[in-house]
């Protein structure tokens, strides 16, 4: 279908942000951290309680953000990993996101400020986010939580560590998730589908700005086939927890979600796919612009809470 109405008005403007990344000099990619991914809501979704804390990581201590639901006992418990290319974004540009998933699911939310190439390429953000994920959970009574009802969630370049922290958890023996939640992941380090030939430019999330991405993350390409970089390329996707998989059609990542959430299927993982057609990359992000962002933030709070239950 055409582009959605609402998305028209201002993807000049993001068009317009995206072309100038790859042309940032290394030395200013931090500087580019800072602003927001969505303009902000007028108001912030509500939750019960918000904290910062640093845990321990491989590499030293980490932060995370802590979001509280409305709750009289141990509630479900998910761990979020924010997008931005494996370069971008942090805790403060997916604070919105993460405030809906907590209030959609009624789960403690765990975001995590994973560390970013290129000043740490791969595989340290999945080292990271690994490491939350079991100390999230070795600490869900402290918390309010319940460590036997877990999920992982994310965006984009989170949608792939989530689904990489799902693998390596089944790989390590734990620990044990009911759910992943999986919004336009990256799934496989390729430029060759139909939907980043189709969408190469002009759509937000571009095919160059991708291989930047990819670039300074792996900075070795010759490791672009490692499972967890690219888990579409897993030998085996048996044995992994229950997924929700939401793609966007005019986005590159369209095909490389939806050939995961096939895998998974064939797998005989669980799996339900939702595309939005007539989306834009990014578009849960921004609900404030976006009916669809709304109803996908909605569609994976739904899945979240049932998961959990």
């Amino acid at each position: 279908m055409p582009l959605h109405p609402a998305v028209i008005p201002v993807l000049e403007a993001m068009n317009a942000n995206m072309a100038a990344i790859p042309q940032v000099p290394v030395e200013q990619i931090p500087l580019l951290r800072q602003g927001p991914m969505a303009p902000p809501p007028a108001v912030p979704t509500p939750v019960a309680r918000i904290e910062e804390r640093k845990i321990p990581g491989p590499a030293g201590e980490m932060l995370v953000r802590i979001y509280w639901p409305e709750s009289t006992g141990p509630a479900p418990l998910v761990v979020f990993f924010h997008g931005g290319g494996f370069v971008l974004c942090s805790l403060d540009t997916h604070d919105e996101l993460a405030r809906g998933l907590c209030q959609g699911s009624g789960a403690v939310v765990v975001s995590v400020d994973y560390r970013l190439a290129p000043e740490a390429p791969y595989p340290a953000a999945a080292d990271d986010c690994y490491a939350a994920l079991v100390w999230a959970v070795s600490h869900a009574a402290e918390l309010g939580a319940d460590g036997a009802r877990v999920a992982v969630a994310g965006d984009s370049a989170g949608g792939n560590l989530a689904a990489v922290t799902a693998l390596r958890a089944r790989d390590l023996g734990g620990p044990a998730l009911r759910h992943q939640c999986l919004i336009y992941p990256v799934t496989d380090c390729r430029f060759d589908t139909p939907s980043y030939i189709d969408n190469a430019d002009g759509y937000f999330l571009t095919a160059e700005s991708m291989r930047w991405f990819w670039s300074h993350y792996l900075q070795d390409m010759g490791r672009a086939a490692e499972p967890y970089a690219s888990p579409l390329r897993a030998p085996s996707l048996a044995g992994l927890a229950p997924a929700l998989v939401i793609t966007a059609e005019y986005d590159p990542l369209r095909d490389e979600g939806e050939h995961y959430a096939q895998a998974l299927v064939a797998a005989g993982v669980p799996t339900t796919l939702k595309r939005y057609d007539g989306m834009i990359h990014g578009f849960v992000s921004m609900a404030e612009i976006f009916e669809d962002g709304r109803a996908a933030q909605s569609l994976a709070g739904r899945h979240l809470r049932e998961a959990l239950a």
